[in-house]
C-alpha cells in the first residue's frame, strides 16, 4: 500500500479541480487525438500486459483497454479520489481494469512485470530526483524488450512554443521537461533506443512523444542516486 505521507500533486495542481479536470483538459487539448497517437506508437498486442503510469482520471487507461480489449490493462495513480473516477468510468463502459493506488517512484510490481508502460501527462508532475527514479521503476517492472512511451511537455520546436513555454520553466517539475532532459533521464535509467517520436504544440505548452526499449539482455539493474 502507498504511505498515507507520501505527498503527490493532483490533477491540474489543486485537489478542488480534479472534479472537472477531464472538462477542462478537452478544452486545452486535442485530448482524444494525443493519446490515439500514444497508443498507437506504443503497439500493443493481444496477450500484452500494459501499466498505465499515473493513470489520472483513467481516460488513457480506457483508450487501451477498449483499444486492444485482449491486453490485460491496469492503472496507477496516487490520488484516491481519481482513482474512484477512473473505476467509475470504466465501470460505466464494462470493461474490466484493475486501478491501483501507488507511486510512480516506487512501484508495487515484480520485475519484468509488464511489457508495455505508457505515461501521458503525469511525469511533469514530479520533482527532479522522483523523475529519475520514476523511470529506473519503469524500466524494472518491463520485460526484457518491454518499452515505455510518454506523452508530456517537452522542448519547443519554435518561437512560439518557447514563449508558451516561459513561465512554466520557473517550476522545478516542468523545467526537466522543457529543457528537453527527459530522454536523457531516459538513458540514465537503463533505456536504449530513446527518442522523441513527435511532438505537438498546445495552449498549454509544447507536448512530446516518446519512445524508449529496455535492452533484450540487460547487464544490469540501473544505479540511479538517492
Amino acid at each position: 500500500m502507498m504511505p498515507e505521507q507520501a505527498k503527490f500533486i493532483p490533477a491540474f495542481h489543486f485537489s478542488w479541480l480534479t472534479p472537472w479536470y477531464d472538462r477542462l483538459l478537452r478544452r486545452l487539448l486535442p485530448e482524444e487525438q494525443l493519446k490515439s497517437r500514444l497508443i498507437a506508437q506504443a503497439g500493443i498486442t493481444a496477450g500484452y500486459r500494459v501499466l498505465d503510469l499515473g493513470c489520472g482520471t483513467g481516460t488513457l487507461t480506457l483508450m487501451i483497454k477498449q483499444a486492444y480489449p485482449e491486453a490485460e490493462v491496469i492503472g496507477l495513480d496516487a490520488d484516491a479520489e481519481v482513482l474512484q473516477i477512473s473505476r467509475a468510468k470504466a465501470a460505466k463502459a464494462g470493461v474490466e481494469i484493475a486501478f491501483d493506488r501507488g507511486l510512480a517512484h516506487q512501484l508495487p510490481y515484480a520485475d519484468g512485470a509488464f511489457d508495455r508502460v505508457l505515461s501521458s501527462l503525469m511525469l511533469h508532475h514530479l520533482t527532479t530526483p522522483n523523475k529519475q527514479r520514476a523511470l529506473a521503476e519503469a524500466w524494472r517492472a518491463l520485460r526484457p524488450a518491454g518499452e515505455l512511451h510518454v506523452l508530456d511537455f517537452g522542448r519547443p520546436h519554435d518561437a512560439f512554443g518557447w514563449a508558451i513555454s516561459m513561465f512554466m520553466r520557473h517550476f522545478e517539475e516542468t523545467a526537466d521537461n522543457l529543457a528537453g532532459r527527459l530522454p536523457a533521464m531516459m538513458g540514465r535509467a537503463g533505456f536504449a533506443d530513446v527518442q522523441e517520436a513527435g511532438h505537438h504544440l498546445t495552449l498549454v505548452g509544447p507536448l512530446s512523444f516518446y519512445r524508449a526499449r529496455k535492452p533484450s539482455h540487460p547487464r544490469m539493474r540501473p544505479r540511479i542516486n538517492e
